[in-house]
C-alpha cells in the first residue's frame, strides 16, 4: 500500500514517514500544497494524509481540486484548528476522516488501516484468504495458524494482493502501489517476490493469470 503525506512541519512529516514505513506502507512526501496537489493528481495512492494549513496552496483547495478531477483515494485531513467549522469544511470538501493535532500516532495508524480496508471492501481488521490470514493491526501473517516471517517487500506485496483478493492485479499496478516515487522500480522484481512468497505459503494461494498478473485466492494457476 502506498501513502502520500502532505505536511509542511518537517519534524511531523518525518515522524509520519517513519511510523507508516514501520507499519509496512510505502510513503511519499510533500511539504506544500502545490507539490502535494501534483503528486496526488498524478500518482496512484491508496491513501493521503493531508494537512490543512499548507504553504502555497491550502489543504481544502488541494482536496477540492482532487475531487473535481475524480481522484477517489481516501483522504485523512490533519488540522491544528479547533473550530468545528474547519472540520466540517474538510469533510464537505471530500475528506474521509480527520485527526486534530496533537494526536497519538497509534490513533492515526488505526484510522489509516480502517480507511484502506473500507476502500478495498473489507470490514474487519483481519483478512483471510484460504489458510492465510493477515492481521492488519499487527502486520502479522499466519498460515494454518502458524506465523509466516516475511521481509518488508514480501509483506507489502502479500498485503496488497490480500486487500484486493479475488481480483487480477497486474505487475504494473503492483509496482505503482508497492514502491515510493523515487524507488528504482523494476517490474521483474515482482516475479521474484511472488516466487519467494510461494515458498512460504501454499503454492496455489497466489494464482498466475497468464498475460494479466496475479490473483490472491485458492486454486491452481489460471490459463
Amino acid at each position: 500500500m502506498r501513502i502520500l503525506v502532505v505536511e509542511d512541519d518537517k519534524d511531523l512529516n518525518r515522524q509520519l514517514v517513519r511510523a507508516l514505513g514501520d507499519a509496512g506502507y510505502a510513503v511519499d512526501t510533500a511539504f506544500d500544497g502545490e507539490e502535494g496537489h501534483f503528486l496526488g493528481d498524478t500518482e496512484p495512492y491508496d491513501l493521503v494524509i493531508l494537512d490543512l494549513g499548507l504553504p502555497k496552496k491550502d489543504g481544502i483547495s488541494v482536496l477540492e481540486n482532487w475531487r473535481r478531477s475524480n481522484r477517489v483515494m481516501p483522504v485523512i485531513i490533519l488540522t491544528a484548528r479547533d473550530r468545528w467549522s474547519d472540520k466540517v469544511s474538510g469533510m464537505d470538501a471530500g475528506a474521509d476522516d480527520y485527526v486534530a493535532k496533537p494526536f497519538h500516532m497509534e490513533e492515526l495508524l488505526a484510522r489509516v488501516r480502517a480507511q484502506v480496508r473500507r476502500a478495498t471492501g473489507h470490514a474487519k481488521s483481519e483478512i483471510e484468504c484460504g489458510p492465510v490470514r493477515l492481521d492488519t493491526k499487527s502486520s502479522r501473517v499466519t498460515c494454518n495458524g502458524q506465523q509466516v516471517k516475511l521481509t518488508s517487500h514480501e509483506y507489502r506485496l502479500l498485503a496488497y494482493l490480500m486487500h484486493h483478493s479475488g481480483r487480477v492485479v497486474s505487475r504494473t499496478e503492483l509496482v505503482e502501489h508497492l514502491y515510493e516515487q523515487d524507488f528504482d522500480r523494476d517490474s521483474n522484481t515482482i516475479e521474484v517476490f511472488v516466487g519467494r512468497l510461494r515458498k512460504k505459503l501454499p503454492n496455489d494461494v497466489i494464482e498466475t493469470v497468464r498475460g494479466l498478473g496475479y490473483r490472491m485466492g485458492p486454486g491452481g494457476d489460471a490459463v
